[in-house]
C-alpha cells in the first residue's frame, strides 16, 4: 500500500521538528570548538539531575561544561548549588539560598566583584568554555552588554586598588603573627614596634574601614594614627590580641 505524498511530506516536517527538539534538548557533547547561546531554561536543563546530559555552569553569562568535576558538581556535591545556572553573586557571598544564587552583583564591592572575576578565570582556565548565556551579560546575539562592560570596569578598578594597596604597605612591613588555643593570638616585630594602622585604600576596595599591623621603629611611633594594642606596652615587641 503507497503512502500518498501529502502524507510523507506531513510525516517530513513532524520527524524534523522532533528530531530538531531532541537536538536543541540533547546536544552532542560540548567543545570549545562549539559555542552556542543559552537561554536560563535551557541551561538548567543541566543542573546535574540527569546523567545522560553534562553538567553545566554560568559566571557573568560564560557557560563552562564542569562534567568532570561531577563530584562536586553532581547530586549531592558542594558545588551542586551552582550547576544549571548563573549563581555569580554566590561565589563572593556563600549564600546559597534561593535569593543568593542570583547573577547580580549590585551592591557589591570592587574587591567583591573582581573576586567573581577571578572565580570566572579560574573555570576558563580548568574547565571547557562551551558558550554565552542570554541575559544580563550577554545580549541575544552573543554581545557584552553594559552591564558585563560595568563589572569588568569595576574589577579593574578593584585590581588597581589591591595593587595600590600592596605597595603602599610594602613600604611599613607587617607584623608576624601567630594563634594557639593555649596562648590565643599574638602579633609581634623582629623589628620595631606593633602598631594598629588604618588601611585607607579598604574603603574603595570593601566599602569599610580595617585596619592591620604594621612595624614602626622607635622614632615612628609618634607618627598620627597609630594605635597601640590594647593592653599592651608602648615599647613591647609582642602583643596579645
Amino acid at each position: 500500500m503507497s503512502v500518498p505524498k501529502c502524507a510523507w511530506v506531513g510525516m517530513t516536517t513532524v520527524s524534523v521538528a522532533v528530531v530538531a527538539l531532541l537536538i536543541k534538548i540533547y546536544p552532542t557533547p560540548f567543545s570549545s570548538s562549539q559555542q552556542r547561546l543559552f537561554t536560563i531554561e535551557e541551561l538548567a536543563l543541566y543542573n546535574g539531575t540527569d546523567d545522560a546530559l553534562p553538567i553545566l555552569l554560568g559566571i557573568l553569562g560564560s557557560v563552562f561544561d564542569v562534567t568532570k568535576g561531577n563530584s562536586h558538581y553532581g547530586m549531592g556535591g558542594g558545588y551542586h548549588h551552582f550547576a544549571g545556572r548563573d549563581a555569580s553573586r554566590a561565589f563572593v557571598s556563600g549564600n546559597f539560598t534561593g535569593e543568593g544564587l542570583t547573577d547580580s552583583l549590585r551592591g557589591l564591592s570592587s574587591s567583591e566583584v573582581k573576586s567573581v572575576v577571578d572565580w570566572r578565570d579560574f573555570y576558563f582556565r580548568s574547565y571547557t568554555y562551551v558558550g554565552k548565556l542570554v541575559g544580563r551579560y550577554y545580549d541575544s546575539q552573543g554581545n557584552p552588554t553594559k552591564y558585563l562592560k560595568g563589572v569588568e570596569a569595576k574589577a579593574a578598578r578593584g585590581a588597581q586598588l589591591l595593587e595600590k594597596q600592596k605597595k603602599e604597605e610594602a613600604k611599613q612591613p607587617s607584623c608576624n603573627s601567630r594563634w594557639s588555643q593555649d596562648e590565643g593570638g599574638q602579633v609581634w616585630c623582629d623589628v620595631g614596634f606593633p602598631r594598629l594602622v588604618q588601611r585607607p585604600q579598604e574603603i574603595a576596595l570593601t566599602g569599610k574601614m580595617s585596619k592591620r599591623c604594621a612595624c614602626f621603629t622607635e622614632d615612628q611611633l609618634n607618627n598620627p594614627g597609630l594605635e597601640v594594642y590594647q593592653g599592651c606596652d608602648d615599647l613591647a615587641k609582642t602583643c596579645q590580641v
